[in-house]
């Protein structure tokens, strides 16, 4: 096991251990969930695996999908509300958009691009709510398909795990609000 590979699965465990972690209900500020800090601190070293994997040969997609969970991330621990944050992940989202469109290699790139405003917008989300869960399962699925199609194996795990442990906290979500 080499390296990149290894800090690629490590970041991947951080970030599947963040999904599964549950939402905190009662923490006035982001910075201290441990959730929170699980999503960032794998989400920084993916983008580390990320431009490592570029420099072997990968695809440049996924240092944009990294980079925009970073940026994503400090949004969300500095606690910035759902109206400022939100505009500020579409934009970053949107000119990452258009750079993979450019770059567009065929029409796997539509699932990464919609899969990384997912991501990026779940993040942001308040915690524990039913569109936070929502996004975050949804750009999970998305961004798992496209790393089938890439065959990066680790972030395809990484997403589905993802997606899954997402899934579980929108159906929890979802039967709170049905209360």
């Amino acid at each position: 096991m080499d390296y990149i590979f290894s800090t690629g699965l490590m970041g991947a465990l951080i970030l599947i251990a963040g999904a599964a972690w549950p939402d905190p209900k009662k923490i006035k500020h982001p910075v201290k969930s441990v959730k929170n800090w699980l999503l960032a601190t794998g989400g920084l070293t993916m983008l580390i695996y990320s431009v490592m994997n570029f420099l072997q040969g990968g695809p440049v997609f996924f240092i944009f999908l990294q980079s925009l969970v970073v940026i994503a991330s400090i949004l969300m621990m500095l606690n910035i509300p759902d109206t400022i944050n939100s505009p500020i992940i579409i934009i970053c989202g949107i000119a990452l958009s258009i750079w993979s469109i450019s770059l567009f290699g065929n029409y796997n790139t539509l699932f990464f691009i919609a899969g990384l405003s997912g991501i990026g917008l779940g993040y942001v989300f308040k915690m524990a709510t039913l569109r936070r869960s929502a996004a975050l399962t949804l750009g999970g699925i998305l961004i798992a398909l496209f790393s089938y199609f890439e065959a990066n194996w680790i972030f395809f795990w990484l997403n589905v795990f993802f997606a899954i442990f997402s899934a579980y906290y929108l159906y929890k979500a979802a039967s709170r609000e049905n209360l």
